[in-house]
């Protein structure tokens, strides 16, 4: 038999170190789980079958619950592809965020649940300069159901937003509420085009904004199939939140979809549009608000919950809604 005598400093020692071994059993029960971000989309149902149905019910959820976002560029903060960050900003933390983090956070749920899910690339197009930007600033991922493959995509924002996965036959027209996606084969790359609506903006003041397009057809990027790693991010990443030239750098962009249209706050700009393809138009409702304004409505709007104070931007760049 042994006997351990403590001394008066090795029982306050062990007093001081429980502490740290409780928090570290309680960081270890944090870590990242599919029932939490369930419950962040409001996903109530089973995913017992890995069928088309609950892929796109998941993906309808995400875009409805969780928004595309760059504030956290205009609130001093560093945006990260670790998983882990990304899961407590935007699952615990009432956040959402750009392609890099929304993507990257669903192709894990995916793989959670057991989906054949694997990370694309992709290069989005510039309509002002015709051209592709030379770097893949756009993560996306492809699932395999019954072995027809399908593009999910949850962070493109606005009504260029994705409700559903798109399966991947080229040349197929796609119906969606936002309007027709058709993914075509380029032989060395495949390309995403949508096909929308003109739209109708009652307040006059908008009439001729900027943020308006009324060339219906876009292409919106096109990718290979080359299967990507998460580091292959790492440098686009970075670029996107430090480069002067940067959209994201140029304008604090929020935009959630919802079960009529979306909602965005680009700078001071809000917009709520609804959909309506039997009469063939889209309706922007936009107004300016303040300063004052801005956390309310991404409160009430968004259910975004900032921690550091939002400083708006809305510089001259090329975006629309």
């Amino acid at each position: 038999m042994i006997f351990i005598v403590l001394t008066k400093r090795k029982v306050l020692e062990y007093i001081v170190f429980l502490p740290k071994m409780i928090i570290n059993v309680m960081s270890f029960t944090g870590k990242m789980n599919l029932d939490e971000y369930f419950k962040r989309i409001g996903f109530h149902g089973s995913y017992d079958k890995l069928d088309l149905a609950t892929l796109k019910l998941i993906h309808r959820q995400h875009v409805m619950s969780i928004p595309f976002e760059d504030l956290s560029i205009h609130c001093g903060e560093k945006i990260t592809m670790d998983l882990e960050v990304i899961f407590n900003k935007m699952v615990r933390s009432s956040r959402g965020g750009w392609c890099l983090e929304n993507n990257s956070l669903f192709g894990w749920v995916l793989r959670q649940m057991g989906y054949d899910t694997t990370t694309l690339g992709s290069r989005v197009f510039s309509s002002t300069g015709g051209e592709y930007h030379t770097e893949e600033t756009h993560l996306i991922n492809k699932v395999i159901i019954d072995g027809n493959a399908y593009i999910a995509d949850v962070s493109f924002g606005v009504s260029f937003q994705l409700w559903e996965p798109l399966e991947l036959i080229s040349g197929k027209e796609q119906s969606q509420a936002p309007g027709v996606f058709r993914l075509i084969d380029k032989g060395d790359m495949w390309v995403l085009e949508k096909t929308g609506r003109k739209p109708e903006v009652p307040n006059p003041e908008f009439a001729k904004s900027s943020l308006l397009d009324k060339k219906q057809t876009q292409v919106m990027y096109s990718f290979t199939l080359e299967p990507r790693e998460p580091y292959h991010f790492s440098q686009v990443n970075h670029d996107l939140q430090t480069d002067p030239t940067s959209l994201f750098i140029n304008k604090s962009i929020c935009s959630l979809q919802t079960p009529t249209g979306f909602r965005a706050l680009v700078g001071w700009t809000y917009s709520e549009v609804t959909f309506k393809p039997e009469e063939g138009v889209d309706v922007y409702d936009m107004r300016n608000v303040t300063d004052d304004e801005l956390e309310e409505i991404l409160r009430e709007k968004f259910n975004v919950k900032l921690q550091k104070k939002l400083q708006a931007v809305n510089k001259k760049a090329c975006y629309t809604l």
